[in-house]
């Protein structure tokens, strides 16, 4: 699972990410997606990519708006810290605060560095 912050939801973004998500994840058999325009036009690419280079297999798409509550779920956390500062006056500052609250969640899910207490992960990633 991995996220990326975007001025726009827009074909680009959305293909730059899978391609980022792939890169980092290896390919997937099946993705699962709302019903975004955005992410159906990248997948579509992806494919379409994918039987150009000769791959038999391809990526099969399901668009469902609910079957993703379990990943939307995990953004309550960002919602609920932002939602107080009204928002962000730039893309940087947002892109910072957004990583933050994200790299702060994985450690508390254990997500980080296996066998180390929370503050040792902290201090590490501050170091």
């Amino acid at each position: 699972m991995d996220f990326k912050l975007s001025p726009h939801r827009n074909k680009p973004a959305a293909t730059k990410f899978l391609a980022h998500a792939t890169e980092a994840n290896g390919l997937s058999r099946k993705i699962v997606i709302d019903k975004s325009a955005a992410n159906t036009f990248a997948i579509t690419d992806i494919n379409r990519m994918l039987k150009r280079f000769g791959c038999p297999v391809s990526i099969e798409m399901t668009r469902i708006k609910y079957v993703n509550n379990m990943v939307e779920q995990d953004h309550r956390f960002i919602k609920r810290r932002v939602r107080p500062m009204l928002g962000f006056k730039s893309f940087k500052s947002a892109a910072s605060a957004i990583a933050g609250i994200e790299v702060m969640n994985m450690i508390r899910k254990g997500q980080f560095s296996a066998g180390l207490r929370r503050y040792e992960q902290f201090r590490q990633l501050v170091a």
